[in-house]
């Protein structure tokens, strides 16, 4: 499996900065972040300007581009991450559900709306992957299920975040092996506590928090899994050396366990 980082965890710093520093930690490549008003290292509406640089800035530091993270189910927004996607060379687009945890008619609606992006997704011959999220339509194992049972397509798949499995009441070890079919990303994180958030930044940090993250590499490897490992943090800007720090210590844990188990 590859590590990478989502490069939301460098959100005060310019691509170039947050790949040299991701490099420097270990990984394989990077989730570039196209997270509108957050973090838009892609910028969707400007991307065909952007591609020489983010390919050459790719290049230099020997990194692959693993996904990138749009969050927004909106159609024309994610009509153009596609298009770019496609041409840039990103095979993965990620974002959340949508909808309102146990409301009525929301899993249902939220289904027809990934479907239909899904499809969209496949003219553009990219994959469209979306995670359980605390608070959203789909949060927890029984309602990805539903997900993945209603949307068979090649070009859908569930990108498997255990910070949210774990806030909503599960063991991710346990939970992934009944999802694992159809997982093509992961989003990694630890948590200090339930929630509702993640904590704090430095708490993200693989190993710092409350989840059983070895057993969860452990499920992973068990499968085979091949596909991308990429670290999510998120909350305020950090100063470089805080961001680098996280990322580094994280890919520490992550290969640690990895090679333990002959993975890596």
């Amino acid at each position: 499996m590859k590590l990478g980082v989502n490069s939301v965890l460098f959100k005060a710093f310019s691509f170039a900065e947050a790949a040299r520093c991701i490099k420097l930690a270990g990984y394989d490549g990077i989730e570039i972040s196209a997270i509108q008003g957050m973090c838009e290292h892609l910028d969707l509406d400007n991307w065909t300007s952007q591609k020489n640089d983010l390919i050459t800035v790719m290049e230099e530091n020997e990194l692959e581009f693993l996904s990138t993270e749009v969050a927004s189910l909106d159609r024309d927004r994610l009509s153009k991450a596609f298009e770019a996607c496609a041409s840039i060379g990103i095979p993965v687009i990620n974002v959340g559900p949508g909808g309102v945890a146990d409301e009525a008619g929301s899993l249902e609606e939220s289904i027809e709306t990934l479907r239909d992006r899904t499809e969209l997704a496949a003219t553009f011959g990219v994959t469209l992957c979306c995670k359980a999220h605390v608070g959203n339509a789909v949060y927890n194992t029984p309602t990805t299920i539903a997900l993945t049972d209603a949307i068979k397509s090649d070009n859908f798949g569930i990108d498997m975040d255990p910070s949210h499995i774990y806030r909503a009441g599960e063991n991710p070890a346990e939970a992934l092996p009944k999802v694992i079919s159809r997982v093509k990303h992961i989003h990694i994180r630890d948590c200090k506590g339930v929630g509702p958030g993640p904590g704090e930044p430095a708490l993200q940090a693989n190993g710092r928090g409350d989840i059983d993250l070895i057993g969860y590499f452990k499920a992973l490897v068990d499968v085979d899994y091949k596909g991308p490992v990429c670290l999510e943090v998120i909350g305020p800007d950090l100063p470089l050396v805080e961001a680098a720090i996280i990322a580094a210590e994280s890919y520490g844990y992550m290969n640690a366990v990895l090679k333990s188990l002959g993975a890596r």
